[in-house]
């Protein structure tokens, strides 16, 4: 028997035809598939951890500008960005850091100037107890010629010149002798002026954004910076003060 087969005719060929021939290969797929479900609305937007996730990998070989890589001009500008934001981030701590420095030496010119102060006082104090003793001296003196009779040399003290007081000023005070009232009157016992609020900013969604809000922290450490400075320039002042008196 012969085993040729047949071929098939033309609406026998039609229906043997593949199902999805005439119809859409992506009907199968579920929508939520082929769009996203209200869930994952905006994937195709990339957020900002995505865009800027290259930053923190990256900050070893911004630490050698690119040596080992060629080279600043032969980078690509994306990479210039994520490196001059990584700058900025540095100059930020660096600015930080001169802003520590600069309160720690607040406190150590506070704690100069009340010690001057008080080496001051006592000063002061010694000089005016010697002048006290002057009278008494100038007695005893008087007392021991009187008796000179009594010794084979009559007594003739040296006397050089009188000891004057202290030269008092008009806003001297002598009874400051606690701590809080010398800071008073040397103006520490007000607070020091606070650092600058700090501002919340939200995740920066690109290296240009990363350099902005840097801008913003270092524009805030300077202006605390310059408080600073003016209330050291006017601890040296008062210090020049002491010592003139």
């Amino acid at each position: 028997m012969s085993t040729r087969k047949t071929p098939l005719s033309g609406s026998q060929q039609q229906h043997a035809k593949p199902e999805f021939s005439g119809s859409n290969p992506f009907d199968s797929v579920p929508d939520s598939d082929r769009f996203g479900d209200g869930k994952d609305k905006g994937r195709g937007a990339t957020s900002p951890q995505v865009l800027y996730s290259g930053f923190s990998t990256a900050k070893a070989r911004y630490k050698n500008d690119f040596r080992d890589s060629g080279g600043i001009e032969n980078q690509s500008v994306e990479e210039l960005q994520n490196y001059s934001a990584y700058k900025a981030e540095e100059t930020t701590d660096k600015l930080n850091g001169c802003l520590k420095i600069a309160e720690e030496i607040r406190e150590g010119a506070s704690n100069t100037l009340v010690t001057l102060h008080q080496q001051g006082e006592q000063i002061t104090r010694t000089h005016q107890a010697v002048a006290d003793i002057e009278p008494d001296l100038s007695r005893g003196e008087k007392l021991l010629g009187s008796l000179g009779g009594l010794f084979s040399k009559k007594w003739k003290p040296k006397k050089t010149h009188k000891i004057k007081g202290p030269l008092l000023i008009k806003d001297d005070s002598f009874e400051r002798s606690r701590h809080l009232e010398q800071r008073q009157r040397l103006g520490l016992a007000a607070p020091p002026l606070p650092r600058s609020e700090p501002r919340h900013f939200s995740e920066p969604a690109s290296a240009l954004q990363k350099v902005e809000i840097e801008k913003a922290k270092q524009d805030d450490a300077l202006s605390d910076l310059s408080n600073l400075l003016g209330e050291l320039k006017n601890m040296a002042i008062d210090m020049g003060a002491e010592f003139e008196k």
